[in-house]
């Protein structure tokens, strides 16, 4: 059985550790140069229990989380579909095949439950090692596509208890001077950018029932907001308002009672409605991008290309919020954002980042755009080089008409996105 991925495994291998380092990734210096120059003297506090200050627990969110659960309930609900195994096939290659049916919706959990798509490829590698390893304790009494559920489910717990990274988000100061009713829920440094096409099931390998994907369940205020919750809590959450499990069969797949389930799932909702955007009352799937939005979008480019900062700022919300994970940094408000752009656009400045060109993209079912800068080739000359390099992935968040929050990731995802790092 050869199980493919980011990295093949045989039923005879030993599973690589899960939280080795990748060898690193290429990095735009004068974005390092940025971060130098405006996170200096920033500290990072431990994150406080409770709502943000300032922010007020939404009174008529569309749901109990501020997202709409019924939708997905209704079109994901696949844990009574019966798949007809009553037993894990004997031939090596039959097995690998029905693990195969399920990676691409297993993978979309483990994102979920992780908020890095990288480890959500490990751990799916690690979870189909440990079926194939156990395939004969599987005895039919639940679908095989619960029992790799539950096993991918504890492979991600297993992750997170001995990622000390990801047992304590922190909050962090601007910027630029803001409220501190505008700040991110907290810094989750581990979050990830993931192609389209990647939330796509491929027809011919993916189960059945599993469903096309919700937007706003693979959304990055979602799944920033889902990393607040306890691991446990974050499974439960997941697995009842996402996936649509009944409280019995999430029960059972988190060896748990129902009675735990059921007060996890509320203790989950009342967290998720404290840390989702302000905008959450109208938290609910937009659909395709229609005109309007790929509208935007090319105004939105043609801005930054134009170094126009009247048209970019006539795209912005008043309240549009930037972050940039890994970094500790964020920045709250229109003219904040305005603001610092226009040191990157100004000739003159220290951040001078030369002519930019965009590249619009998609990313979690969201608006992107590739940057790539013609970086000046000397301080003194402010000459520009031929060439544009890779700079930075913006993920957008459009309401109204309006870009309301920017979600910003180093160029060393571009590859992901099948994106060069140089533009001639």
């Amino acid at each position: 059985m050869r199980l493919t991925t980011r990295t093949a495994y045989t039923g005879n291998d030993i599973a690589a550790p899960l939280d080795a380092p990748d060898a690193p990734a290429p990095w735009s210096p004068r974005f390092d140069q940025v971060l130098d120059l405006l996170v200096e003297g920033i500290r990072i506090s431990p994150a406080r229990e409770g709502p943000c200050p300032g922010e007020q627990v939404a009174g008529r969110a569309r749901s109990a989380g501020g997202y709409r659960r019924t939708r997905h309930c209704r079109r994901t609900r696949g844990v009574a579909v019966e798949d007809g195994v009553t037993a894990a096939p004997a031939d090596d290659g039959a097995f690998g095949a029905l693990l195969e049916r399920h990676r691409w919706e297993l993978r979309v959990h483990c994102y979920r439950m992780l908020g890095s798509y990288d480890d959500a490829e490990d751990v799916v590698q690690e979870a189909f090692l440990r079926a194939w390893r156990g395939r004969e304790t599987y005895e039919g009494r639940s679908t095989f596509r619960a029992w790799l559920y539950r096993i991918a489910t504890n492979a991600c717990l297993d992750l997170i208890d001995r990622d000390r990274r990801r047992a304590s988000p922190h909050r962090v100061p601007p910027l630029v001077g803001s409220d501190a009713a505008t700040a991110p829920p907290a810094d989750v440094p581990w979050l990830q950018p993931v192609p389209d096409r990647l939330l796509e099931p491929v027809s011919h390998e993916a189960e059945p029932a599993a469903a096309a994907v919700a937007r706003e369940t693979v959304e990055l205020a979602f799944l920033v907001a889902i990393q607040q919750l306890p691991a446990r809590q974050r499974a439960v959450l997941i697995t009842r308002d996402v996936l649509g499990w009944p409280a019995a069969e999430t029960a059972a797949l988190l060896e748990t009672s129902v009675a735990s389930v059921k007060s996890a799932l509320q203790r989950a909702r009342a967290t998720l409605r404290r840390h989702l955007p302000p905008r959450r009352d109208e938290w609910a799937a937009s659909g395709e991008p229609d005109a309007g939005e790929r509208a935007l979008l090319r105004r939105y480019v043609e801005a930054h290309q134009r170094a126009d900062l009247d048209a970019l700022a006539g795209l912005l919300a008043e309240d549009v919020r930037v972050t940039m994970p890994p970094h500790p940094a964020w920045l709250a408000g229109r003219d904040a954002l305005v603001a610092l752009t226009g040191q990157v656009f100004d000739r003159g400045s220290p951040l001078y980042h030369g002519r930019w060109r965009g590249v619009p993209t998609r990313a979690n079912l969201q608006p992107a755009v590739a940057y790539y800068a013609q970086y000046p080739t000397a301080e003194e000359t402010r000459d520009l080089t031929g060439e544009y390099r890779a700079q930075v992935l913006d993920v957008l968040r459009i309401d109204g008409g309006r870009v309301t929050a920017i979600t910003s990731f180093e160029p060393r995802r571009f590859e992901a996105f099948g994106l060069p790092l140089v533009l001639p």
